[in-house]
């Protein structure tokens, strides 16, 4: 059985390695403090610029502790504190950066769309509830053991409970929070149930540990690994809403006040994928003597049946979608399965690519469907809707607006010249590099059925007169966004190379993933 190891405390260096989970922290306690002593009359959106500065400060400090980790471009080693509980190395950090980012833009978003959502009461806390769900999603990329991943887990969904339901005033927001507290839970306990059964026959919750002692685990044990593997790959797949286990996502985007819909659609999903990529690279990828190599060929072969599920299903259920933020929330199933390509086909002699494919798409997913979102909150805000009808006319009522969304719509469908368009090409080239045609084909057939929704919204700008839709009142914070967005997709579609050339230089396979206990 597994011995445990004695507690080693934090000291002062440990601290400054964690500067950037700390900063979060203490924004968020200064915040609800300050929620406090404000009077009634001053207004929250102050404490919503303050939650955007206590961000910047953070992915200020994730920068420097890269920069220093990688200085003369070489990767280093990983740092490890509390007994590689937690780690901080060129993985995580990342991936830090792109849901620190990502989570400024959603603030942004907030602060542009708050004063017209009369539903959310607790205006403040709109704001800084983002940031210990966002901690939580940092956490997730830095475990080391299955315990602080469940923790990060745990952190990132009850307070994304709570932002699901802040629209207090509306029906539909407390539907949404009960499906989502629901499906929520189920998705933690199958989670949990997953890892009791990996710690139960490799007598540990550190990955190192568990890769290294999954080769003798499986010589009895065989059956009941892939019970855990399964029930944590159900677990997760419930998290990042692939099918079949996405039912709930359409629901809960739709009754989620806008922002907090991009919240789950891109921070809360990227966090279980890259939960999903440290475990399994971690343990079941590297952990398998060469006569039980089908074990983990099996485990990597469910999570591409996963993507390709995620993806068909994604697609085909949106066609006959019209409102819109159901969707996008559809979109994101399918996107989902896309981000699950470069984890399932794991690590080939001849495609070793994985992360770097990983972390382009899930960068361009991240403005194109923020980008979305923003725009949709301007046609939300003039027509009382959600319904694709309510894009019609939008070119002779707000053309650059209506210019944004056609660049977002092309990203998405994955077309040229557009960042979505070079993360599905990269991933579908190292998908076919490891002779998985099959997925290949499946990729190319659901990204085509997708240009029928994808092209409605653009059909209804340019192609349906609105003489009847309210004017479009874009605020300077929305605008900002939206063109911040769009600008970074563009440019994501006309200079791929420098941004993958720059993750391949600084991650490193055997540095970063290959956890030893």
């Amino acid at each position: 059985m597994y011995e445990g190891v004695s507690f080693i405390p934090l000291t002062w260096t440990d601290m400054l390695y964690l500067a950037p989970e700390f900063a979060l922290a203490a924004m968020f306690l200064f915040l609800v403090v300050l929620d406090l002593l404000l009077p009634e009359r001053v207004s929250r959106l102050a404490i919503g610029w303050l939650t955007l500065v206590g961000l910047l400060v953070s992915l200020l400090l994730v920068v420097l502790r890269l920069l220093d980790m990688n200085q003369g471009g070489a990767s280093s080693e990983s740092i490890r504190l509390l007994s590689n509980s937690y780690r901080i190395d060129d993985f995580s950090s990342l991936l830090k950066i792109v849901f620190l980012t990502g989570t400024a833009l959603i603030v942004l978003l907030a602060l542009g769309s708050v004063r017209d959502e009369e539903a959310i009461t607790d205006k403040a806390e709109y704001f800084y509830l983002l940031l210990p769900a966002l901690m939580g999603a940092m956490m997730m990329t830095s475990s080391g053991n299955l315990v602080t991943l469940y923790i990060g887990l745990e952190l990132l969904s009850l307070t994304s409970y709570v932002l699901v339901g802040m629209r207090r005033k509306s029906s539909l927001s407390a539907e949404a929070a009960f499906k989502y507290v629901v499906t929520g839970g189920i998705s933690s306990a199958m989670v949990l149930f997953g890892m009791s059964y990996i710690y139960g026959i490799t007598g540990s919750v550190d990955l190192g540990v568990i890769g290294e002692a999954l080769p003798r685990a499986l010589i009895d044990f065989k059956a009941l690994a892939y019970v855990g593997f399964f029930f944590m790959i159900a677990g997760f797949g419930i998290k990042i809403a692939a099918a079949p286990f996405h039912a709930w996502a359409p629901d809960v985007y739709q009754g989620a006040p806008t922002p907090v819909s991009a919240f789950l659609a891109v921070i809360a999903k990227g966090a279980a994928l890259a939960a999903i990529f440290r475990v399994m690279f971690s343990t079941a990828l590297f952990a398998v003597s060469e006569e039980d190599a089908y074990v983990s060929n099996d485990i990597f072969f469910a999570l591409l049946v996963l993507g390709a599920a995620a993806m068909l299903v994604g697609t085909t259920a949106a066609l006959r979608q019209k409102n819109v933020k159901r969707l996008l929330a559809l979109s994101g199933v399918a996107n989902a399965g896309y981000m699950l390509v470069p984890i399932g086909i794991s690590i080939t002699v001849v495609h070793s690519s994985n992360f770097s494919e990983f972390v382009y798409y899930l960068v361009a997913y991240l403005f194109m469907t923020i980008g979305a979102f923003a725009v949709l909150t301007v046609v939300s805000r003039a027509s009382g809707h959600e319904e694709l009808k309510g894009f019609a006319g939008m070119y002779y009522r707000a053309p650059w607006t209506a210019a944004a969304m056609v660049i977002f719509v092309l990203s998405l469908a994955g077309l040229p010249v557009s960042g979505g368009f070079f993360g599905k090409l990269f991933i579908l080239l190292g998908a076919a590099s490891s002779k998985a045609y099959w997925l290949a084909a499946i990729m190319v057939v659901s990204s085509v059925i997708s240009y029928y929704f994808y092209f409605g919204i653009v059909r209804q700008m340019f192609m349906r007169s609105g003489n009847d839709a309210g004017e479009l009142r874009i605020s300077g914070v929305t605008g900002l966004v939206i063109w911040l967005c769009a600008a970074a997709t563009i440019a994501l579609g006309v200079f791929p190379g420098p941004l993958m050339e720059w993750i391949d230089a600084v991650f490193s396979i055997k540095a970063d993933l290959m956890i030893i206990g």
